[in-house]
């Protein structure tokens, strides 16, 4: 090659290289995270059925979403929310979780299910004390913790292979868990208006951070890791309430809809949220570890309380139930005929599963 030519074509590369890279940078700006466009429910798809609802757990690895439901656990496509199959047997489940690297789910039901989640088998039934309700993984250590409003307040299991490691007299009712992955799980005891911190190697209480003082009935929790910032999300007022993971110390307060039951924090997009029982979404932006603002109200459905985030996608999924068709009264009868007659309701009865996405 000529050698003249070289720096011609040296100055040629480099300039169709700025232009893929002015290319890419544009297309990234453009992007709904990007330029920091609003939440909006970007689908609903709804899937009759019967029985109530609690939690809902989206396996962002495996693309799964799992919702307990009329004694067994629904499984749908996370990214299409078409109907994936069911575990059954799950009584008086209320929640799942997922160990990814082992391929392995559980259900908060009595028993215990165990199953693989690549193809939905059950492996194994474990009976436990108490009455199951919250469920969280901890990856630093795989285990399961289950939790209980009675004694004993927190059953921990091996995820591996789902053996009793122990069990932690917790003194209250928990609600939901979080780990900061360097040897601490914070569970906030809706009953006693705080967050305990828990061990996770000893399985001991080592602290209880006091919320009174802000707000009461703990329902939600959510962790800012990064910077060691949680977010309890209450009832009594609806207040989410900011404090260090450290140490306890309160940051700040904001308000939020009635009713959560639910939440989570996106480190991608350094934003909390909490979903509550009236209806509605609330997004938190963390702009520094000491200041945050609510960011947006979403209208999501009345009763969509828990919620559970995609990490793939940024997106946030929750679920709630309608009510199902009115049973057939007999011709002539008033029942039949009173104009404006209620359509059926209740937990126990016939009701679509809403399934929501939010997302930018």
């Amino acid at each position: 090659m000529n050698n003249h030519f070289l720096p011609q074509l040296s100055r040629a590369l480099a300039a169709v290289g700025l232009g893929l890279l002015s290319t890419v940078a544009a297309s990234q700006a453009q992007t709904p995270a990007a330029t920091g466009a609003p939440y909006k429910v970007l689908k609903t798809v709804q899937h009759p059925g019967t029985g109530g609802v609690d939690y809902v757990t989206a396996d962002s690895e495996g693309r799964r979403l799992y919702v307990p439901r009329g004694g067994q656990v629904l499984v749908f496509d996370l990214d299409t929310l078409a109907a994936a199959g069911t575990i059954a047997d799950a009584k008086g489940g209320h929640g799942v979780a997922i160990d990814s690297k082992n391929h392995h789910g559980f259900s908060s039901s009595n028993p215990v299910l165990m199953w693989d989640t690549t193809t939905l088998a059950t492996l194994k039934t474990i009976p436990v004390s108490g009455n199951p309700d919250g469920i969280y993984f901890e990856p630093e250590t795989e285990r399961i913790y289950i939790f209980s409003h009675r004694s004993p307040g927190a059953t921990v299991l091996n995820s591996k292979d789902g053996s009793l490691v122990g069990t932690i007299e917790l003194d209250g009712a928990p609600e939901q868990a979080i780990s900061d992955g360097h040897g601490h799980l914070f569970v906030d005891m809706e009953d006693k208006d705080n967050v305990t911190v828990i061990d996770v190697k000893t399985l001991k209480v080592t602290g209880k951070y006091d919320l009174s003082s802000k707000a009461k009935t703990p329902a939600g929790l959510a962790l800012d890791a990064k910077n060691k910032v949680l977010f309890a999300l209450c009832r009594e007022p609806a207040m989410a309430v900011m404090l260090s993971a450290t140490d306890g110390k309160i940051l700040g307060a904001l308000p939020i809809g009635k009713g959560t039951d639910g939440g989570g924090f996106n480190p991608n997009t350094m934003e909390a949220f909490s979903s509550q029982r009236d209806g509605t979404l609330t997004i938190i932006k963390e702009t520094s570890p000491t200041t945050f603002e609510v960011a947006q109200t979403v209208t999501t459905k009345p009763g969509a309380k828990t919620s559970t985030l995609d990490t793939k996608n940024n997106t946030i999924v929750l679920i709630a139930t309608e009510a199902g068709p009115r049973p057939p009264a007999a011709e002539g009868t008033a029942a039949a005929t009173a104009p404006g007659a209620p359509r059926r309701r209740g937990n126990n009865g016939p009701a679509v599963l809403d399934l929501i996405v939010v997302g930018r």
